[in-house]
């Protein structure tokens, strides 16, 4: 009779029911008024409490190689972590460096990934060298599964593209119904102002923020979406923190162009006075793009009301303060980029449903349902309904808890919202049927995710 979780208020993006859920191996057999199943193997009561699909972060960076190191979470402890936060999937990226394959990077990724992961993964591809040959092999990327190709308008020398290349992109896109992700800020002026910075003896981790300004961003946002123009393809704009990015691609959404973004839970609630912090605490709070000044807080939550943000991800990248970190002491530039947060997605999101700034629907749909369309996977994720994966998070939305180091799975040695008290948490958490989380321990196991080969993006079929 598998599992059944009773007695508990279903939350999808369509809405919530009173439901009771049954759960027959992998699949969710059956979403049933309470009292219509009476027995199973195993009974979850989840009384006063939400029955949500599992959470699906698309955009996180488990052993990411940057300026020397890697990130500090592998994926093993990455996925694991996730869970512990009522994340069921990531969707990581492989990494071309320049010079190599698309194909063999993407060999590369499974090579780390396969075999380890405690939840289900999927990947993008980071095309860093646009040529005649990566071009041809996007296609055969989609064939693998892989149909979200990443392009950074910012860190010449490492991952910038020209716009011709960026162009030449985009255009394979069109061809193929593929997804064009974009990293928009404008790297050549922000280099400049970085080198001046230096030059001057500004050497402080703030310095990340005032030499990534806002409207560098907005800028390379609006070229993006031209570039996008031109060529018809589709274009989802990563990690959006500024005003004026958000204000670019609400006009180009306002015309009907395939234009979409993602913000995240740093750019919600953290601020450049994070950066600023003395005695170099400042650098723990280093990402690209940088925190932003308070007042584009209001403008991202209201972003999400009113969908001109789809999604919102974590661009989960751990670097530990301690010898990674460190390694920008005395010139901002080489703090390693990146801030952890893949555990607690769900639980900040919900801060935003306690705050009145999103709805129960809306939380599961910028955090589960939209990701799965936007990426191809539903509705086999992100959903609660018959055929879907059980993938299933019970949530309980009177529990208090207080985010920190020494509470926290990722492995990475500091919080970035070390004492946030937080309304909420997760209670029990299933990945294709399998309990891996319950009762406050970890009962998964390494291995257990699944790779997902993803079909195209929903919003554009």
């Amino acid at each position: 009779m598998g599992t059944l979780i009773r007695n508990g208020t279903v939350v999808n993006a369509g809405g919530t029911l009173r439901a009771d859920v049954l759960v027959d191996g992998e699949k969710i057999a059956a979403v049933a008024a309470p009292g219509v199943f009476t027995e199973a193997d195993t009974v979850i009561d989840a009384d006063g409490k939400y029955v949500l699909p599992g959470g699906i972060d698309a955009h996180t960076h488990m052993e990411m190689p940057f300026g020397g190191t890697a990130s500090n979470d592998t994926f093993r402890t990455g996925t694991t972590a996730a869970a512990w936060g009522g994340t069921t999937t990531i969707i990581d990226f492989a990494v071309q460096a320049k010079g190599t394959s698309l194909l063999s990077t993407l060999d590369k990724w499974h090579e780390k990934a396969d075999g380890h992961c405690a939840i289900d993964y999927g990947f993008h591809m980071i095309v860093s060298d646009v040529n005649d040959q990566s071009l041809k092999e996007m296609e055969s990327c989609i064939g693998a599964g892989v149909n979200s190709f990443k392009m950074f308008m910012a860190y010449p020398g490492v991952f910038y593209a020209t716009d011709g290349e960026i162009l030449r992109a985009m255009q394979k896109a069109t061809d193929t119904g593929s997804m064009i992700m974009m990293h928009a800020e404008n790297g050549i002026a922000i280099d400049e102002l970085v080198a001046q910075a230096l030059a001057a003896g500004r050497t402080d981790p703030v310095q990340h923020g005032l030499t990534r300004p806002p409207e560098l961003e907005g800028e390379a946002t609006s070229r993006a979406i031209q570039l996008a123009r031109v060529t018809g393809a589709p274009l989802y704009i990563v990690h959006l923190s500024a005003s004026q990015a958000l204000a670019a691609v609400a006009a180009a959404r306002d015309t009907g162009q395939n234009v979409f973004a993602e913000t995240c839970p740093q750019y919600l609630y953290l601020s450049i006075e994070d950066l600023a912090r003395p005695d170099f605490e400042g650098s723990k709070f280093v990402a690209s793009p940088p925190l932003r000044p308070k007042e584009h807080q209001a403008d991202l939550w209201r972003g999400l009301r009113t969908n001109d943000l789809s999604v919102v991800s974590t661009d989960h990248c751990p670097f530990c303060f301690k010898d990674q970190k460190e390694l920008g002491r005395g010139d901002f530039s080489k703090i390693p980029n990146g801030i952890p947060g893949v555990e607690h997605r769900m639980d900040l999101l919900h801060q935003g449903v306690v705050a009145g700034e999103l709805t129960l629907q809306r939380w599961v749909e910028v955090s589960s349902a939209t990701p799965a369309r936007m990426f191809g996977l539903y509705p086999r994720k992100g959903i609660i309904a018959a055929g879907a994966d059980a993938d299933i998070v019970v949530y309980d939305p009177t529990r208090q808890q207080t985010l920190g180091v020494d509470t926290h799975h990722m492995n990475v040695d500091y919080s970035a919202y070390e004492g946030m008290p937080i309304t909420g948490g997760v209670s029990t958490v299933l990945s294709r049927g399998s309990v891996v989380i319950s009762d406050g321990a970890f009962h998964g196991r390494e291995g257990h995710g699944q790779f997902l080969a993803r079909e195209l993006s929903q919003y554009l079929v």
